[in-house]
């Protein structure tokens, strides 16, 4: 081997001595990397899994609370209904008083009603054959001095009465006076149903 062979040799040897260290540094250096990602990766995946729990559970909560306020409005509709139905039995067992007793309570309903004892009393079409002499007669026997006549007009309501004195009209129809008792006693009849 010859000067320049040796040197050529050298050199090829300190190349691949010196590309084999890079070699193993870059190795080393992508190792790291790696697991630097690695750890990075684990951690993002902690919290991705930890968000998509949290984002769960503020979903469950959210469904919960949204059958809780559905299952309120479906009580409250059922309540409705069943005060609907207690009022309107109330007035169909009113309508279905036999005639004396429908009579009496029409002439309480006019005398109570009455400011002046001097009102005509109105009634629908049956409620005027059917029982219109008896009321006027036993309204003006309840309020000593009243001269309450019935009138020949009608109104149209289920049942009840409407006094007119004048211009002015007073109305007691079944079904406006359960409106007005329904609202001044919707708490109580609601305690009586659902207690």
């Amino acid at each position: 081997m010859n000067g320049i062979e040796k040197i050529t040799a050298r050199i090829e040897t300190d190349a691949k001595a010196e590309a084999a260290a890079i070699l193993r540094e870059a190795e080393e250096k992508a190792a790291a990397i790696r697991e630097q990602y690695k750890v990075q990766a684990a951690a993002q995946a902690r919290a991705a899994e930890a968000e998509g729990r949290e984002a769960a559970k503020r979903q469950a909560e959210r469904l919960e609370s949204a059958a809780q306020m559905d299952a309120k409005k479906q009580l409250l509709a059922v309540k409705q209904a069943c005060l609907n139905e207690a009022f309107d039995k109330a007035q169909k067992e009113l309508l279905a008083l036999p005639d004396g007793e429908y009579a009496q309570l029409l002439a309480r309903m006019a005398v109570k009603a009455s400011r002046t004892g001097k009102e005509e009393i109105l009634l629908n079409a049956r409620d005027l054959k059917r029982v219109g002499a008896q009321v006027v007669e036993k309204a003006n026997a309840l309020k000593k001095g009243a001269a309450l006549t019935l009138s020949g007009e009608t109104r149209e309501m289920a049942g009840g009465l409407t006094l007119r004195d004048g211009n002015v009209e007073v109305n007691c129809a079944f079904e406006t006076q359960l409106r007005v008792l329904r609202e001044e006693m919707a708490a109580q009849v609601a305690g009586i149903l659902f207690s």
